[in-house]
């Protein structure tokens, strides 16, 4: 018998992040075996992942993984993997708004939803946070379209735009929108909002931390003192938002905020948490921009009053994105509306070793 298996997967951009597509049921359904699968598939342990076909850096080191749903009214189900680069780990706590991006136009293609001329609307279950998302993706003539004249910044180019809408956002992980109960902490005598939208995040002014929040992401990287503050204060705001665990898990997500800069509502530097963000997780984006329109939150206190509907210009390294916040008949809590662009690079099988898939293969 071959000593490798082939596993269908399409590898894709979507947003500012890159990573393969995998239907569910190509994958094992036991977690552990999965789990041995997307580390060999991405090369994890190796800061060139250089035995898989993941990118050597956390933005190109993800995976997103669908299924039909069998939740009335919802399409497909959408379980996003965090696979870390040097550490064989994986992690599906957090969601990611950037890959979601490219659901919508892979379950098209795939024969999960069946497309409409024009538009097709996409209605996404993330099994990360039990939200849904609705995407409406490009499709004249019943089929998706990946060229267009949409930008964003931190991808080169243009393309066809993909709406998202994270609907009932609030609490995704924790339960609530300020899970400690105000919206603001001191932790270590710095003042902290928490707050949990689509991402569970800490704000912190870069000011606080004497920084200006417009260093680029190098910057930061290179500064392991500041580094070290951070995570130690991410950890207690964990505590504080009901994660223990925050040590060993990329959530909550650090953020630094300061005011714009180039005409937007705030300036933000996002951490992954190890490291700086080249732009802006769109997650991250959905729950700033709520938290800047929450009173009393350290990002309200910068953007000032925004009436909904709301468009915010969210500055990062890479340029600037925008959220729109609206009220929604079903939630208590806005929605928030964003536009990416996706698109399809490679379509085949990604190679792994069989014997991943004996129980008693080491993780």
């Amino acid at each position: 018998m071959p000593d490798l298996i082939r596993i269908p997967c399409v590898l894709m951009r979507g947003g500012t992040s890159k990573g393969p597509y995998f239907i569910a049921s190509d994958l094992p359904d036991e977690t552990e075996a999965r789990d041995r699968i997307l580390i060999s598939a991405m090369g994890s342990g190796n800061l060139l992942e250089i035995d898989g076909i993941g990118g050597g850096h956390p933005l190109t080191s993800k995976v997103a993984i669908v299924s039909p749903s069998r939740l009335p009214g919802v399409d497909v189900d959408y379980l996003f993997a965090q696979v870390k680069v040097e550490q064989r780990v994986v992690d599906t706590s957090p969601n990611c708004g950037n890959m979601l991006a490219g659901v919508g136009p892979f379950a098209i293609e795939a024969g999960l939803v069946a497309a409409r001329d024009g538009v097709t609307r996409v209605r996404i279950f993330n099994v990360n946070t039990g939200r849904l998302i609705e995407a409406k993706v490009a499709t004249p003539g019943r089929q998706v379209v990946y060229d267009g004249d949409v930008s964003i910044d931190g991808v080169p180019g243009t393309a066809a735009p993909v709406h998202l809408a994270f609907l009932g956002a609030a609490g995704s992980k924790t339960g609530k929108l300020l899970p400690t109960g105000c919206p603001i902490n001191r932790i270590d005598g710095i003042e902290v909002s928490c707050v949990d939208a689509a991402m569970p995040v800490v704000l912190i002014r870069a000011s606080d931390l004497s920084k200006t929040g417009y260093e680029t992401p190098a910057d930061f990287n290179a500064d392991p003192d500041f580094m070290r503050r951070l995570e130690a204060l991410r950890i207690e705001a964990g505590k504080l938002m009901g994660i223990p665990d925050a040590a060993d898990r990329v959530i909550p997500k650090p953020v630094l905020i300061a005011p714009p800069a180039n005409g937007g509502t705030l300036s933000t530097r996002y951490f992954m948490p190890h490291s700086c963000h080249t732009a802006l997780a769109i997650t991250g984006s959905v729950a700033v921009a709520t938290a800047a329109v929450t009173p009393g939150t350290l990002a309200h206190a910068i953007a000032g009053d925004h009436p909904l509907p709301a468009k915010l210009g969210l500055e990062h390294p890479f340029g600037r994105l925008d959220v729109t916040l609206d009220r929604h008949p079903d939630y208590a809590e806005p929605a928030a509306y964003v536009v990416r662009t996706a698109r399809r690079l490679f379509e085949g099988h990604v190679l792994v070793k069989a014997s991943l898939l004996a129980s008693n293969a080491a993780a």
